[in-house]
């Protein structure tokens, strides 16, 4: 190379290597975070959010848009599946796997059979 190394170009060296390790990290940890976010609170898309915010290294606005989206509410209330109707739903698949005639079904039979006498 035509000049020899000394010890302040080995600390240069090694303090370019700290700096771009750093930086990578940085990059590493800003990318997943609207993913760790949204699976620390439950999230019930947080695979997608996960994935969204890697993809954001292509654009900023993905990544954005990741991360309002893993603080998004997620206490989402289905009136159709009140906790009654899931105990009722559970009850009729244990007993179809079973191979009996679900309870609920018994009685609305007999109910019609009556009915229709």
């Amino acid at each position: 190379m035509g000049f020899a190394l000394d010890f302040w170009d080995y600390i240069a060296l090694a303090s370019l290597g700290i700096i771009g390790m750093s930086f990578l990290l940085i990059v590493i940890f800003i990318l997943g975070l609207p993913g760790r976010i949204a699976i620390a609170r439950n999230h019930p898309e947080a695979d997608a959010v996960y994935t969204m915010g890697w993809l954001g290294f292509l654009g900023v606005l993905p990544w954005i848009q990741a991360l309002i989206w893993a603080f998004k509410p997620t206490d989402v209330v289905d009136l159709r599946y009140t906790p009654r109707q899931v105990k009722k739903e559970t009850e009729e698949m244990i007993s179809r796997l079973k191979g009996k005639t679900p309870l609920a079904f018994a009685d609305k039979r007999s109910s019609d059979e009556n009915g229709a006498s």
